[in-house]
């Protein structure tokens, strides 16, 4: 696709499913294998209000006849979001953002000695991580740089273990979603130690985790607009934004071939959907 001028390409993950897109879906893909092999019934996860892995681990349960909880951070809130985690079946309990940091405590408090399955906040795992190393496996031609977006850390840790198992002349660029975000390095070194194809980008967090401003909005609607492909404000749009700007500063060359992965997260739209028009 070509856009200001930049030929590049988009993996489009966003449309393996509807509401258990991207790397939500290759998160939860062996995440389900190891709780059914645990003859588990029940998932529990931990997430914000806008939790694009809450949304994706009810609609999952209720697919593989699972049931499943969620433990939301922060106040008691309604949204699109979480109704639609409570149309899938998905019990929501909200704690403190205090509790919400001991999420095992929350866990062993509420479903010890039960058959519950534990799933850390955006599915982080090393099986979290085997599911998007085959992102990698799925390529049909060798890329000279590869974009993603970065909350937790473990998508572009799985990236990283297919570019490294398969030898592959590949840089990856990481675009953190969080301020700070230096602590991403941390946790992708936590599951793939080595890091000589990585770049982390951090300054393309737009005032942090969820937070926007009308440049990065303006980017999106023009973005979509010219592309027909929907990004949403909290992951993709910043990732896209990113690579177009660091194109543009002369840090990509036009004869590279180049490869964006859209995680999906389009309901990330949802929770924005005031900013889009108040702009």
């Amino acid at each position: 696709m070509s856009y200001r001028g930049l030929n590049f390409f988009i993996k489009r993950d966003d449309l393996i499913d509807p509401f258990i897109s991207g790397n939500k879906w290759r998160k939860l893909k062996y995440i389900l294998q190891k709780a059914k092999q645990q003859n588990s019934s029940h998932l529990v996860t931990f997430g914000g209000a806008y939790s694009n892995h809450l949304l994706a681990t009810a609609a999952a349960a209720a697919k593989h006849r699972l049931s499943a909880s969620a433990f939301v951070r922060g106040e008691v809130v309604s949204n699109e979001m979480l109704l639609l985690c409570k149309l899938f079946g998905m019990q929501l309990h909200f704690v403190s953002r205090d509790a919400y940091k001991d999420k095992l405590h929350l866990f062993n408090q509420n479903y010890a000695n039960t058959d519950a399955y534990f799933i850390d906040e955006g599915g982080a795992s090393e099986e979290a991580v085997l599911g998007c190393s085959e992102i990698i496996n799925e390529l049909k031609e060798p890329f000279d740089h590869i974009f993603c977006a970065a909350g937790t850390g473990t998508t572009a840790a799985g990236l990283l273990k297919g570019i490294n198992q398969m030898q592959l002349n590949t840089h990856l660029h990481v675009v953190p979603v969080l301020k700070p975000g230096k602590f991403i390095r941390e946790e992708i070194v936590s599951y793939e130690n080595n890091t000589d194809c990585l770049s982390l980008h951090y300054e393309y967090h737009f005032g942090g985790y969820a937070k926007t401003n009308a440049q990065l909005i303006n980017f999106i609607k023009d973005f979509t607009a010219q592309t027909g492909i929907l990004l949403d404000p909290i992951y993709t749009g910043k990732m896209c934004y990113a690579l177009i700007d660091l194109a543009e500063k002369g840090m990509l060359s036009s004869g590279e071939k180049i490869l964006a992965i859209h995680t999906g997260g389009l309901f990330g739209i949802l929770g924005k959907k005031a900013e889009f028009d108040k702009i």
